[in-house]
């Protein structure tokens, strides 16, 4: 079917007329209502593989006034990081508002398992059509996201990604996070030998292991002549982090360079800059806020790896839209960005 050349695109009364049934059959099998046999289901279904039909989501969804409640599941405990984060959500609700998507902030308790399983175990269809959730992989959480999805809610990881949810996150790749921080260490270090210390809040977080493995991956491979620490885990705990990391510093008089994983590396740096280390020990972080980003121009950072939080929260939020409408997102436009940031393009 042409009109001056140009390709139409199917109808819902070209698929009735292909599958032999009518549109208001058609109707009700796009909007899997009651009260058709599945030998009719199966017609209409054939009829739109054969013409290629596309259903207009956006005009049916208008149509029957659908709207989508969104929860973003975040930390409770978070700095600038989480700050960003929160306000493009926040902006999200102007940008999709257009789409009848709502979206709403839920603070988890992150090192609680339990009280995150139970949470997310009190979400209903009803109420909520999906959540984005950035969570530490348990067992708990896992589960609780496989009942969570069964119920009918989309559900998807938000930057710190579930073993079991590979093909649908949102996030960097990051073991290649880790190793570009690595290869930066590496590159600004030089020649000189010594010891890295390795900064987390957590490693019970997949984005903190996998920044790991990245990290250490590339320090083995191209800079033999440095050794990576064990990590230091904070917990987000400031009172822990100095005890910490003053000690990995007395018992590491040749540390050359300091890696902070953690997305949020406010805490960590004004440590740092309170113990007053030599200005040659290379600083290498994650995430761009004020604060690394006033970090890097004073020099107290040599580089950030960084991801997009408006692109996160606008990637989350098509995804999840594209669960519930069961179509699928493009991944070119879906796909996170790493990007290097150092005092010179801020």
């Amino acid at each position: 079917m042409t009109v001056l050349g140009a390709m139409v695109r199917p109808t819902t009364k070209d698929l009735a007329k292909a599958a032999g049934v009518s549109r208001a059959t058609v109707d009700r099998v796009l909007n899997e209502r009651p009260g058709v046999t599945q030998d009719t289901v199966d017609r209409v279904h054939k009829a739109i593989e054969a013409l290629g039909f596309e259903r207009n989501i956006q005009a049916a969804n208008l149509a029957k006034s659908q709207s989508y409640r969104f929860i973003f599941a975040l930390p409770r405990s978070g700095d600038q990081f989480l700050q960003q984060i929160i306000k493009r959500i926040e902006e999200a609700g102007t940008l999709f508002a257009s789409d009848h998507i709502r979206c709403d902030v839920h603070q988890i308790d992150e090192n609680d398992p339990h009280s995150i399983a139970s949470y997310l175990s009190s979400l209903d269809k009803a109420q909520v059509a999906g959540v984005a959730i950035m969570a530490p992989e348990t067992p708990q959480v896992r589960d609780a996201i496989r009942r969570l999805q069964e119920r009918g809610v989309a559900a998807l990881p938000f930057i710190s990604n579930q073993t079991t949810m590979d093909a649908n996150w949102v996030g960097i790749d990051n073991r290649a996070a880790g190793a570009t921080a690595g290869l930066l260490m590496g590159q600004f270090i030089g020649q000189k030998s010594g010891a890295i210390m390795v900064i987390a809040e957590s490693m019970q977080s997949r984005d903190s292991l996998e920044r790991r493995l990245g990290f250490d991956q590339e320090i083995n491979d191209g800079f033999p002549q440095l050794r990576a620490l064990p990590s230091l885990e904070t917990y987000a705990n400031e009172d822990r982090a100095r005890t910490i990391i003053t000690a990995s510093l007395r018992a590491n008089p040749d540390i050359s360079g300091i890696y902070i994983m953690a997305s949020e590396a406010r805490s960590p740096l004004s440590i740092l800059k309170d113990l007053q280390l030599a200005p040659s020990i290379v600083k290498i972080a994650h995430e761009r806020t004020p604060f690394t980003e006033h970090a890097l121009k004073g020099r107290a950072l040599n580089g950030v790896i960084a991801q997009d939080p408006g692109h996160l929260v606008r990637s989350a939020i098509r995804r999840l839209k594209g669960i519930v409408d069961r179509r699928q997102t493009f991944g070119s436009q879906e796909q996170i960005r790493i990007e290097i940031l150092l005092r010179t393009n801020i």
